[in-house]
């Protein structure tokens, strides 16, 4: 079923449709905290099962306002919490089942049940840490709600984005238009991870955040009601005090469930005793793609190799690598710095590849490129091309005119991405990468064949404010190359090579032997 949409309130919703419905409900009409209460008191409240159902309960204020319109509507629920040994989740929310006077139950996991939690979570959603982190929370409390035979469960999801809980909304310019942004990513990051773990359990998910009229409600309320100096969701707050909500509960600063439950932690753990420094090359023990298969075009660069992990994270099977080797250096389509590498790639992974020659003509060169997809989708049975285009129209134009004659579908996972957030997402993300070439104002050679960290990526945004360039290097100015990861089996290593400079700000780095090592 995921393949191709998520059911949700019984209808099979895809990303596509999902992101028109997010549009359709924008509107210009202003809205209040007494409308607010009003539709949050109606969205709980019609949504109430006629049988005993469960509430995802970490003691934050969405799920205790979510148990207190509940109580006040005399249903019959219990509230479950879980979390290992001293997780704050666990005695907020015993605080907070206190306060309001309802049934809690709560298990304290060991890291033995974290393990066996994890491992199915990531078979289910795939290797994503922040996808299994919540998603382990959410399937260990349904587990304990076995025991109750409760299969109907509330759920806060959407909260944070109505009403502008995260980090980024309160460092946005325009904190709606974030709000908007982030309800639309909710499909990958969210629902890709929670109706999956549903499905598998049997049980049912109700989100009431995510009722089309409330919000419409919440959107309508000016961005500066909902973050001040101290709090996110400032107005949802003042609303779920003036609803009933002891203030201690409704004004409670929460983490992360992943982080409030200690399943972060766990799985820092749970790595490091299974010999990984890292969770998602631990994760990776897991990985049993249940999506279809896809060809992921490869270059060797750092953004084709982020698109493909980035789609192995969604649960996808990557049946092979396909790679265009140019003979022309100024191809419009191909990488071809370093492109001799995507082989020591495909060892290092264990991801087959096919490789394929073309003159680089411009146009013609695409004829070759579809005869590599065409025959990767004949080899390999593929049914979807991955590309790592992030701002290329003319790439993503033609590699999409390709795929749709071959009958193929196309993902391009970093399309458009912030690329200051990408760039620190991808060094901080355990892989490695070095630049092979550089061409721009504020680089040199000493940038070439050196791991590229979380302190470069901060000098890449300096040199930006102060001449402009692209940070990830989409105009050119750089090229780059993957050395390590944790889809890697084994670490590139560069055992011989030499830089060629051209000028101070021209240079390209000439591998001349490589060899494959025990990976970090």
């Amino acid at each position: 079923m995921f393949k191709s949409g998520i059911l949700i309130g019984g209808e099979l919703i895809s990303e596509d449709k999902w992101n028109r419905h997010i549009d359709s409900l924008k509107t210009s009409v202003k809205s209040g905290k007494k409308e607010l209460k009003e539709k949050l008191v109606e969205f709980v409240s019609k949504r109430i099962p006629k049988k005993k159902f469960g509430i995802f309960f970490s003691g934050g204020v969405d799920s205790s306002l979510i148990a207190l319109i509940c109580k006040q509507q005399k249903a019959d629920f219990v509230c479950y919490a879980v979390g290992i040994e001293g997780a704050s989740d666990i005695e907020a929310a015993k605080k907070a089942a206190k306060l309001i006077g309802i049934n809690l139950r709560y298990r304290i996991i060991s890291l033995k049940e974290a393990e066996k939690a994890v491992k199915n979570v990531t078979e289910i959603v795939g290797p994503d840490v922040m996808k299994v982190g919540v998603g382990a929370v959410v399937y260990l409390a349904a587990e304990i709600a076995k025991k109750d035979k409760i299969k109907t469960f509330f759920s806060g999801l959407g909260s944070e984005e109505i009403f502008a809980g995260y980090e980024r909304h309160s460092k946005s310019e325009d904190i709606n238009e974030e709000c908007w942004k982030g309800l639309k990513s909710m499909y990958q990051r969210d629902f890709m991870r929670d109706f999956p773990i549903a499905e598998e359990l049997k049980i049912e998910i109700l989100t009431p955040f995510l009722d089309s009229d409330l919000i419409k409600t919440a959107m309508q309320i000016p961005g500066e009601q909902k973050i001040s100096k101290e709090h996110k969701k400032v107005v949802l707050r003042e609303a779920a005090e003036e609803i009933g909500l002891a203030k201690e509960i409704a004004w409670r600063k929460k983490k992360a469930a992943q982080y409030g439950s200690g399943l972060q932690k766990a799985m820092r753990r749970l790595a490091k005793k299974s010999g990984f420094k890292m969770i998602p090359r631990y994760l990776f023990k897991f990985y049993k793609p249940r999506n279809m298969r896809l060809g992921a075009l490869v270059s060797s660069g750092k953004d084709s190799m982020y698109a493909m992990y980035t789609m192995m994270k969604r649960n996808y099977e990557i049946g092979c690598m396909i790679t265009l080797r140019s003979e022309n250096l100024d191809s419009f389509m191909f990488h071809t710095a370093a492109i001799e590498m995507a082989e020591m790639q495909s060892k290092a992974t264990g991801i087959p590849i096919l490789e394929h020659s073309t003159k680089g003509e411009k146009e013609k060169e695409l004829k070759d490129l579809k005869d590599a997809i065409e025959k990767a989708k004949k080899q390999y049975k593929i049914k979807g091309i991955v590309t790592g285009a992030l701002h290329s129209q003319y790439q993503k134009e033609r590699i999409e005119k390709i795929a749709k004659e071959l009958g193929l579908e196309i993902f391009s996972p970093l399309w458009h991405v912030n690329q200051e957030k990408y760039m620190r997402d991808l060094t901080s993300s355990g892989f490695k990468f070095i630049l092979t070439k550089i061409s721009a104002e504020g680089l040199d050679k000493s940038w070439l064949n050196r791991v590229i960290t979380e302190k470069d990526v901060e000098k890449l945004v300096e040199i930006d404010r102060k001449i402009g360039i692209n940070i990830a290097f989409e105009g050119g100015e750089a090229e780059s190359l993957m050395i390590d990861g944790p889809i890697f089996k084994k670490a590139i290593q560069i055992t011989d090579s030499e830089i060629d400079e051209e000028s101070k700000i021209i240079a390209t780095l000439k591998i001349k032997k490589a060899e494959l090592v025990k990976t970090s």
